[in-house]
């Protein structure tokens, strides 16, 4: 006998049912594509699935939207780093550009990279980036902040160990 579905399962399995042709729209409207209307109607779906459960919805469109919208600023995110990135490359004299390999490695891991910063807490982001990006101190970076050295170094060593983890979890070796 197999063994019965989570609510919280047939919650968002219900959910879809009803209201994905409606959330299908709503992103086509705002991308004026739809192909990409539907993978990112997936993409709210699927991160309902993640959530361990789906609280009792009096209005599902709405927080079907307002879900769907965090999907949405993602995308736009990932779109702009991705220009970036393809900027980056056509500047760089073709017999240094990476390989294409290392070129979708590479866009992956800063993809990853972006989605873990972007779930930090904004202080933490801050000093890790302003370590990282602009070579500031922890004495530098603590009077920016307004926060004592001992905070930055928590700070640092918080996002730190994300991107080692990341890392990790790559294998890129």
């Amino acid at each position: 006998m197999l063994p019965s579905p989570d609510s919280s399962f047939c919650d968002v399995a219900l959910l879809y049912r009803q209201q994905h042709g409606w959330l299908k729209t709503w992103l086509r409207h705002r991308l004026n594509c739809s192909q990409s209307a539907a993978d990112l109607a997936q993409d709210t779906f699927m991160r309902l699935l993640a959530k361990e459960q789906v609280p009792h919805l009096h209005a599902p469109r709405t927080f079907l939207a307002k879900v769907a919208q965090s999907v949405l600023c993602n995308h736009y995110r990932r779109q702009k780093l991705e220009r970036a990135y393809l900027e980056a490359l056509a500047a760089m004299p073709e017999q240094v550009a990476p390989s294409l390999e290392t070129q979708a490695i590479l866009l992956e891991t800063l993809i990853a990279l972006d989605t873990i910063l972007e779930g930090l807490e904004r202080p933490v982001r801050e000093a890790f980036l302003l370590s990282q990006l602009e070579g500031l101190g922890h004495g530098e970076i603590a009077e920016r902040l307004n926060v004592s050295i001992t905070t930055v170094k928590r700070y640092i060593g918080k996002a730190g160990a994300l991107c080692i983890m990341l890392d990790d979890s790559l294998d890129l070796a």
